[in-house]
C-alpha cells in the first residue's frame, strides 16, 4: 500500500489546525467552579478567604449546641463547610452569605456532592445589607473590625436566646464572649442574644442621626 506523505507546508497547516482544536478545548473542559470564577465580587472583600478547619468546625457547632430543627446562618461562608456539617451531621437546615460569587459556586458544589443541597442555601450578597434574623445559630470567621461592625446588626435582628459562635475574633469589649475554647490552637468564641442586646440596639437606633 501506498501512503503519500503531507509535504512541509501541509505538515505546517495540521499542526495549527491541532493546536486551534487544542485551545477549544481547553476552553471547553472549565468545571462551573472555574466559570463562576470569572464574575467578580460587587466590591472589595472584607477578608481574605481562608478556610475553617474540620476540627474547628466541629467545635463551633458543638459549642452552639446544633441540633435538628436549627437554623444555622454562616456570615462569610467561603465554602459552605460549616453549614454542610451543620446539615448533614447534626440535622439543621442553613444558609450561607459570602460577597464572592466563586465561593458561593464551590459551596453550591460542595453540598451537592455531601447530598444536602435541598437543605441549604447560598447566596451572593453583602453581610451588611443581609437579613439574618430567622437564624437561631450564627457563625463567623472574619476580623475583628468586621465583627465590631456586624455587632449592632446582630442585636438588632436576631431573635433573644440566638447562639452566635466565631472563629479566631471576637466581638470586642463591648460585647465579651460568654465561653471562649481552644481547639488546634484557634480560639472559638461563644454569645447568645439578650433583651438587653435587643434594648441597646433599639437605643443606638432611636439616637442616630436622620438621614435627609
Amino acid at each position: 500500500m501506498n501512503i503519500s506523505l503531507p509535504n512541509q507546508s501541509q505538515a505546517g497547516r495540521f499542526l495549527g489546525i491541532a493546536a486551534v482544536f487544542a485551545v477549544l478545548a481547553s476552553f471547553c473542559a472549565v468545571s462551573p467552579v472555574h466559570a463562576q470564577a470569572v464574575e467578580q465580587p460587587s466590591r472589595s472583600l472584607d477578608v481574605p478567604y481562608v478556610p475553617t478547619p474540620q476540627p474547628v468546625v466541629d467545635k463551633m457547632l458543638d459549642l452552639a449546641k446544633v441540633k435538628k430543627g436549627d437554623v444555622v446562618y454562616d456570615l462569610g461562608c467561603g465554602d459552605g463547610r460549616i453549614v454542610i456539617t451543620a446539615v448533614k451531621e447534626r440535622g439543621a437546615s442553613g444558609v450561607g452569605i459570602d460577597l464572592n460569587p466563586q465561593r458561593i459556586a464551590e459551596a453550591k458544589l460542595n453540598a451537592k456532592k455531601a447530598g444536602v443541597s435541598d437543605k441549604v442555601k447560598f447566596m451572593v450578597g453583602d453581610l451588611f445589607q443581609a437579613d439574618f434574623s430567622e437564624a437561631s445559630v450564627v457563625t463567623l470567621y472574619l476580623l475583628p473590625s468586621v465583627n465590631a461592625k456586624l455587632r449592632p446588626q446582630l442585636w438588632k435582628q436576631l431573635k433573644v436566646g440566638t447562639r452566635v459562635v466565631s472563629h479566631a475574633f471576637d466581638m470586642g469589649p463591648e460585647w465579651p464572649p460568654e465561653k471562649t475554647e481552644q481547639v488546634g490552637g484557634s480560639s472559638v468564641y461563644y454569645w447568645t442574644i439578650t433583651k438587653a442586646h435587643k434594648d441597646a440596639a433599639e437605643t443606638q437606633t432611636a439616637s442616630a442621626p436622620s438621614k435627609i
